[in-house]
């Protein structure tokens, strides 16, 4: 588990190395805009499969997805127009909205649903690996099931430390600013559902 700490000064630098770990199947904790998240492709299947190993998570609980546009949220999810209409009012930001999804991404991903978690988020580190990978990142929190999610790097650190199964990458920005996950709306229904406030 190799931990770098990002700046100003290296923030390019450290965004680099980040983005080739992921390109190379590997598995890191990236600050968001929310909380410290667990980041791997969504598209690669043994890496989402290493991501459930890290968090210890059984494959029954689907993953939330960060897609770097509204077209890139297009071709893994159904969206219409009113849909479309909201999410570019609510992105990027903290709102994951349900969706019915396409068959794209490993089933891996959303256990039995027929449904994609999605969200652009509002966070350079994030955005900016989105954009270098051009392919959809996993967005879920890094910590392992059952245990809360955390903006403090110590916390998260210790939790996967002495774990079998570890992060490859571990970016430290230091504390977050205090937040909550994301809001998650169920698009699929109406009127729209809130799932998580």
């Amino acid at each position: 588990m190799q931990i770098l700490k990002i700046n100003q000064k290296n923030f390019q630098k450290i965004v680099k190395i980040a983005a080739k770990s992921i390109k190379e199947g590997e598995v890191i904790v990236c600050p968001t805009d929310t909380v410290y998240g667990l980041i791997c492709d969504a598209r690669n299947e043994e890496a989402v499969k290493r991501l459930l190993k890290i968090k210890r998570r059984k494959a029954k609980k689907p993953i939330p997805i960060f897609v770097k546009d509204i077209k890139m949220a297009k071709k893994l999810a159904f969206i219409n127009k009113k849909q479309e209409k909201f999410l570019k009012k609510v992105w990027p930001g903290k709102i994951t909205v349900v969706l019915k999804r396409k068959n794209k991404l490993p089933k891996i991903l959303f256990s039995r649903t027929k449904t994609i978690g999605l969200r652009i988020p509002n966070y350079e580190i994030i955005n900016q690996l989105l954009m270098i990978i051009n392919s959809p990142l996993t967005g879920t929190s890094a910590n392992i099931s059952g245990k809360p999610p955390s903006i403090k790097i110590k916390e998260v650190i210790n939790q996967f430390q002495n774990q079998k199964y570890q992060p490859d990458l571990v970016i430290d920005a230091g504390n977050l600013q205090k937040s909550k996950p994301s809001t998650v709306l169920d698009l699929t229904v109406s009127p729209p559902k809130i799932l998580r406030p």
